[in-house]
Parts: structure tokens; C-alpha cells; sequence
């Protein structure tokens, strides 16, 4: 079980799949799906995912440091917790994806796309976190879903918070800024991602966490990232985390620029950074006859004009006071 990590990006299984670790149970579902949960009282039900794109190596070496004590039975645990690999075929390959984006097929997409690995892996996720949280009556539900973005960013660490319809526990978005993320984006549409499905679904605080620019396994500085993970560690464990004195500058998403078909182009460079701030009136997209428009001081954010028909290629933000 303490190579979980190595062993799913090798497409192995382990030989063991149920053992004792100290108070903590340690079970391996299936590829890159594992449960831990402790003997004692739990704070709640708690969700960390990485690698639903698999060019996104960070957070994968940086979950393997967290689990790496608790595996060993070294560390407290204070939550019954599901770790989930999300493509493992797309890491073993270092491809983003290899049929289509994962995290456009949550929620039941996937069964109206051509079906193909990540269709197949997105129903296979949704069933692990319906048998994870119906198996527990936590009020506490958390996911964090650990990413990387393609561009560089103007703030390396943000959160991307799906479209909920009640207002964001404050202490939730508190913990966000103490590790370190330096804005907080808030959708306000549904979305296919594993954080909307989890949040929806199932009632979950979710976010994904953004964590710098996606680069291939071993040419990641995880020391840029100290601040997040020292507050995972301290979460998984329930030691104290210092507060931060700064607060995440807060946006929600003004509007999508969408890729409806093959002239849609993106009036921005390769080198546009996530955040990067447009006067009213540039134009932003175009395709075919429609035209988007940036509105006073928007934002940026996931420019991406190669994305599949009908996906969008790019939010603009606007920032909340």
C-alpha cells in the first residue's frame, strides 16, 4: 500500500489490498482509488483527487509526499478520506487527456460523448464517490481537487469554486486563503468538472486548486507550493494552521468565450497569462459572425482556442469588491 502512487502510474496493483496502518484502514478500491479511514472519531468526509489531467504532475508528487506517513502509519488521520488518481492512463502516457478531457464529463456527460478511456473513467469516478460518501453520515464534506494550469498565471495559486447554490461557508474560504491560494474564482453556471459533481451531487465543499503551470514529472519546484501543502498536511492530520494575514482577491466568472465551430478564433497570444487584464471593448474571440467583447477591466482566465466543439475556450472575471 506505500507505493499506491508508483503503483497505479505503472498500472500495477497491489498485492494486498486491505491492510492495517496504526488506526487507520487502508483499502484499494480499484486503479488509483484508495480509502483510508482512521478507528477513531472523524472531523468529516474528505475527497483529495489529482491527476484528472495527466499532463499535471504537481499535485500528483505532492499528494505522494502527504499519503507517504499516513501509508506508513506514522501520522494521525482526522478524516475518513478518499484519494483518487483521476487518469492514470493519461499519466502513464504524459497527455493531457487520451480520448477526450476528463473534466468536461462529470455529472453524467460522459454518457452522451463518444465513448472512449475517459468516458469509461468518468462513470467508474462518479460510482467511487457515490459509495464514499453514502457509506458515511458526515455533515462535514469536503473535495479538493489538486490541478495544474497549461499557462502561467499572474497568481500561481487560485481556486476555481463551482456554481453552488447557497453562499460559501466563510471558514471554507478562509482555509483556502491560509494555504496559500491568492484568489478565489466563482463560477456561477453548472460544469462537467469532478468539483462541480461532487459539490452538486453530493453536498460537498469543493475546489479545485490551481497550483502553477502543468509541467512534466520530476521538473516540478514543489517548494512553490509549501504554503498548500503544509496546510493539506496539517488538514489531514488536524494540527493548527497559522492564518494568513493576506485574503485571495475574489472574482467571479463575467462570461465564456466558447467554441462553437472550426473559425472560431482567440484574439490572444500563446504567451497570455491566466488574470491578465483587458480595457472594455478589446476584442477578445470571434466565430463566424459572433463576437465577444471584454467588459470594463475583465480578466482571463483558461485561454485555450484548441479545445473540442462546443467546449469553452476561455472566462472572463470580473472582480467581486
Amino acid at each position: 500500500m506505500e507505493d499506491f502512487i508508483a503503483r497505479t502510474l505503472a498500472g500495477e496493483a497491489p498485492p494486498v489490498q486491505r491492510c492495517q496502518r496504526g488506526p487507520v484502514r487502508l483499502e484499494w478500491l480499484e486503479e488509483g482509488v484508495m480509502q483510508l479511514t482512521p478507528a477513531g472519531p472523524t472531523r468529516g468526509a474528505l475527497v483529495v483527487s489529482a491527476g484528472i489531467h495527466g499532463n499535471e504532475t504537481a499535485p500528483v508528487e505532492m499528494l505522494s509526499e502527504l499519503l507517504a506517513p499516513l501509508l506508513r502509519g506514522e501520522t494521525p488521520l482526522v478524516w475518513r478520506l478518499l484519494v483518487v488518481l483521476g487518469n492514470p492512463a493519461a499519466l502513464r502516457a504524459g497527455r493531457r487527456f487520451i480520448d477526450y478531457d476528463l473534466n468536461r464529463l462529470f455529472g453524467g456527460r460522459w454518457q452522451t460523448a463518444e465513448p472512449g478511456t475517459e468516458t469509461a473513467r468518468a462513470a467508474r469516478l462518479e460510482a467511487a464517490l457515490e459509495t464514499f460518501f453514502s457509506a458515511g453520515d458526515e455533515a462535514i464534506r469536503w473535495h479538493l481537487d489538486l490541478h495544474t494550469a497549461i499557462r502561467a498565471s499572474a497568481f500561481p495559486r487560485f481556486g476555481v469554486l463551482p456554481a453552488r447554490p447557497r453562499a460559501w461557508p466563510e471558514d471554507f474560504l478562509m482555509w483556502l486563503g491560509d494555504a496559500g491560494l491568492q484568489a478565489l474564482v466563482f463560477h456561477r453556471t453548472p460544469g462537467g468538472t469532478f468539483s462541480h459533481l461532487s459539490c452538486e451531487r453530493f453536498a460537498a465543499l469543493s475546489c479545485t486548486l490551481e497550483l502553477g503551470k502543468a509541467l512534466p514529472f520530476g521538473q516540478n519546484d514543489l517548494s512553490r507550493f509549501s504554503l498548500t501543502q503544509r496546510a493539506l498536511a496539517a488538514l489531514l492530520d488536524g494540527s493548527p494552521l497559522p492564518a494568513s494575514d493576506i485574503a485571495p482577491r475574489r472574482f467571479e466568472v463575467a462570461q465564456q468565450l466558447t467554441r462553437r465551430s472550426e473559425h472560431f478564433v482567440l484574439h490572444m497570444t500563446g504567451d497570455t497569462e491566466n488574470f491578465t487584464v483587458f480595457n472594455a471593448g478589446t476584442l477578445l474571440a470571434e466565430d463566424g459572425d459572433e463576437r465577444y467583447y471584454a467588459q470594463e477591466n475583465e480578466r482571463v482566465l483558461f485561454p485555450n482556442p484548441s479545445v473540442a466543439l462546443g467546449l469553452r475556450a476561455g472566462l472572463m472575471l470580473k472582480e467581486i469588491k
